[in-house]
């Protein structure tokens, strides 16, 4: 179920993580959607729940525009993670 509604299961997720010592048997699965898998399986290894629109651009960034680093100093980065010099006074970039 995502956010109150039903939708089609894409995941076989395991009850007990085969990880943490869980049988891959029928007793042990259960059918869930992409979201709801990453969410389980990041609180049964101890992780925080991935940030929603997760993914990283051409640039390498996080998508997320909650992702921290994509706060004030996002603006300041230039493409493949280099530092943007700022353009001096009167002068152009050489």
């Amino acid at each position: 179920m995502k956010a109150g509604r039903t939708v089609a299961a894409t995941v076989v997720d395991h009850i007990t993580p085969l990880a943490l010592g869980g049988l891959d048997v029928d007793d042990n699965t259960r059918n869930l959607c992409d979201p709801c898998h990453l969410k389980v399986t990041a609180e049964q290894f101890g992780h925080a729940v991935p940030i929603a629109a997760r993914g990283v651009g051409r640039n390498g960034r996080p998508t997320s525009p909650d992702h921290q680093w994509n706060g004030r100093r996002a603006a300041d980065t230039a493409d493949h993670g280099r530092r943007r010099r700022p353009t001096p006074p009167g002068g152009s970039k050489v």
